[in-house]
């Protein structure tokens, strides 16, 4: 039995549109995912939500004036922040 090695997910490229964050991704991939899934973006101003950037090489995006990171392999496995319960 071979196990292959795991291969990270890395952009080449970001940018927003409306409010979904798009990636394209080394493999030739393009995917985007809606900037409400993670609180500190969800309200942030467009004009902030604009200003990201890839960090680590394409593993990480980056709001410098949000101070968010997020991982590109989180957001393309669809694995987000989960919403908090409301305590009665």
């Amino acid at each position: 039995m071979v196990i292959e090695p795991k291969t990270e997910t890395v952009a080449v490229r970001c940018w927003v549109e409306a409010r979904r964050v798009c990636l394209e991704l080394a493999d030739g991939r393009f995917v985007s995912f809606p900037a409400v899934k993670y609180p500190l973006l969800a309200n942030a101003p467009q004009n902030l939500l604009k200003k990201l950037k890839l960090r680590l090489n394409g593993l990480a995006l980056r709001w410098e004036e949000l101070d968010e990171d997020i991982w590109v392999d989180d957001a393309v496995s669809g694995r987000f922040p989960r919403a908090k319960e409301f305590v009665a």
